[in-house]
């Protein structure tokens, strides 16, 4: 029972490195769009989510820094300020 108890949390550590890789297509038409509208953030900070993509540390002009999600056809849908 205890190893059992250990392999669900060893899964549960391992969830995060699992997660869906971004195509390089779709990271370049992210950062177009964070062009356009004066942000920049590292790549390795989209998160792809059941409904599209999370954008965590959106630095914008003037260093303000937000999270940023967008809809499956790269729309944004909300901007949360850090």
């Amino acid at each position: 029972m205890k190893k059992l108890g250990i392999a669900a949390f060893a899964c549960v550590l391992a969830a995060p490195a699992l997660s869906e890789e971004v195509d390089a297509e779709t990271v370049s038409k992210i950062e177009a769009y964070l062009a356009s509208i004066e942000c920049q953030m590292d790549p390795d900070d989209i998160e792809v989510e059941e409904d599209g993509y999370d954008l965590d540390d959106v630095i914008c002009k003037g260093g303000n820094q937000f999270d940023i999600k967008l809809d499956k056809d790269l729309n944004e849908v909300s901007r949360k300020a850090e």
